[in-house]
């Protein structure tokens, strides 16, 4: 059966190499709410920006039914999860139907399709489960992104990976390269195993880009419950241990992406010298090198804002400005009840909810909080929105601190829903975007491009992409970070204090006392930004440094797999 993806794509000559991108989320439109964060936004400019090019490239994911949770409030306006069916009149249902194994049942798998007019990206298609043939378990494999049960997300992972590879069999699409962003589709590798049968023909197809700078052990799966479930594509266990080097009954996910791969990259030039750091002494993986993530520059750019910019008129950029500020601050006061002032300084922290994101730090210290918070000379706002994953209840706990907090000022606010719609507010309506990561542990934290984008100045702990980026009080600031440490208090109090003390003496005195610098390092971001950070810059590097390798012979020695069945 064939499907004609490309009756509304055509392929420039210059990206005919054929990728298939296999990614867990894709944040496309605000409406089709297949995403949790920072890796579908990523995912998504990336197909925008294929499509700018005409690159041949086909995005394969999951049609999550729930998607990944609504964002809502208990009555004391505290965080509630709340998962709510999603429906698509603007998707395709395509006649492609198949079975993959999951539990040694056969699930069937219904294919959806994203044509490319739609949101203006690559084609899409996105696997389903939810499909009347399916018994109860086998519809809830894609009911939710990012299942906490383990079972469910090894379930997924092979609807992605091997369901993936089965989608492109019945396409009949050889891809020249698979593309793995992030373990989550590994089956995808177990499967061109058993197919091919020798891991080099592996090697010279699949690349896998990393997103997070964890050490090794960090993502683990018991292998004997991968192997019930059929994680490994009907591999005899004998064979997965051959391939992977694992003797126990522990797999370690991320390493086993980089044994497998011809290729691998983080995210940014300072992740990639932290997963060498941390890989590179191994002999059995591959090449880890980088590409650095990018926003797509037409989709988040701010155009009235640029026009300004261009033409040196910073009194229309500051009626854009504060234009956008207000539509933001009606979200504030729908959202919190409070008004505020489109004249004043306002500081967003914006991004998913995670411990070594620290979203409290700016809480760290309540005395130096609120001196600066209750300054009436030099006033600011602050804004936070984030969601933490729905079962990670420590940072749902720290989502709720920061309500609780909010409740005391009327300067302070935190928003839930925090998605496309709500996102593209927040950073046109920001002075400042603070990113504070623990140093090292950031891959990327693309949301600081996109807010460059708009007019917002970074303030940032120097980690993932903004080594590459800043020049210290030319186009943003860089708080100066304590070295790494195993005592994170210790670490989180002394960048705590690094943070107010260069909000208290440099940008806020700066914004409200040296409007023309200010002014000049709003003008060199947005200008810094639009080339280098911007996804069609990405998606070339991709096809030119990484996708045009994989087709090489293979360094490593052949490991031949001879008695595997058909999956």
């Amino acid at each position: 059966m064939s499907f004609d993806y490309q009756r509304d794509y055509k392929i420039s000559p210059a990206y005919d190499r054929c990728i298939a991108y296999f990614c867990m989320e894709y944040a496309i439109h605000q409406s089709l709410k297949l995403y949790a964060g920072g890796l579908g936004f990523l995912s998504g400019s990336h197909l925008r920006s294929a499509y700018a090019l005409r690159q041949n490239m086909i995005g394969i994911g999951i049609l999550w039914k729930y998607g990944y949770y609504d964002q809502v409030r208990k009555p004391d306006q505290t965080m509630d999860v709340l998962y709510m069916e999603k429906l698509y009149g603007y998707l395709e249902r395509t006649d492609i139907r198949f079975t993959i194994r999951i539990n040694n049942h056969d699930v069937h798998v219904v294919v959806w399709y994203l044509p490319p007019e739609v949101f203006k990206t690559a084609p899409l298609f996105l696997l389903s489960t939810d499909s009347d043939e399916n018994d109860y378990l086998a519809k809830t494999i894609s009911h939710n992104l990012y299942s906490s049960n383990p079972e469910t997300s090894a379930a997924a992972a092979i609807l992605l990976g091997a369901g993936g590879a089965r989608l492109l069999e019945h396409l009949n699409i050889e891809p020249d390269v698979y593309h793995l962003n992030e373990n989550h589709g590994l089956p995808l590798a177990f499967y061109l195993l058993n197919r091919f049968r020798d891991l080099n023909a592996v090697k010279k197809r699949l690349l896998f880009t990393n997103h997070n700078p964890e050490p090794p052990g960090s993502k683990m799966a018991d292998i004997f419950m991968l192997d019930k479930i059929g994680f490994f594509c009907g591999l005899p266990m004998e064979d997965v241990r051959k391939v992977t080097g694992e003797s126990g009954h522990i797999l370690d996910l991320p390493l086993t992406a980089f044994r497998m791969a011809g290729l691998a990259n983080g995210v940014s030039k300072a992740h990639a010298a932290t997963l060498n750091k941390l890989w590179g002494a191994r002999k059995d993986i591959c090449e880890i090198s980088s590409v650095t993530n990018a926003q797509c520059f037409n989709y988040w750019s701010d155009d009235e804002m640029y026009k300004a910019v261009w033409n040196e008129n910073f009194d229309l950029f500051g009626d854009r400005k504060r234009k956008c500020k207000k539509k933001l601050f009606e979200e504030v006061a729908d959202q919190n009840g409070e008004m505020y002032d489109p004249q004043v300084l306002t500081i967003v922290f914006a991004k998913r909810f995670a411990n070594y994101k620290r979203p409290d730090l700016l809480l760290r210290n309540m005395d130096r909080f609120d001196k600066i918070v209750n300054n009436r000379e030099r006033p600011v706002q602050v804004i936070w929105a984030g969601k933490p994953y729905p079962m990670d209840y420590n940072n749902i706990a720290v989502f709720n601190k920061v309500v609780e907090a909010c409740k005391l000022y009327s300067n302070c606010s935190i928003l839930v829903g925090y998605e496309l719609k709500l996102s593209k507010l927040l950073k046109a309506g920001a002075d400042v975007w603070l990113n504070v990561p623990r140093l090292g542990q950031e891959a990327s934290g693309t949301s600081g491009m996109s807010a460059a984008m708009n007019g917002a100045v970074n303030v940032s702990i120097p980690d993932g992409w903004f080594p590459e980026f800043i020049r210290d009080q030319e186009n943003g600031f860089t708080i100066k970070p304590a070295k790494p440490s195993p005592h994170v208090y210790e670490q989180d109090d002394e960048d705590a204090n690094n943070m107010y003390d260069l909000l208290e003496e440099v940008v806020i005195p700066m914004y409200y006392n040296d409007p023309i610098r200010w002014q000049s390092i709003v003008a060199q971001s947005m200008q810094d930004v639009m080339c280098a950070f911007d996804s069609e810059r990405m998606v070339i590097e991709y096809y030119n440094l990484l996708y045009s390798r994989l087709n090489e012979p293979a360094s490593i020695k052949s490991i031949e797999i001879a008695n595997s069945t058909s999956p």
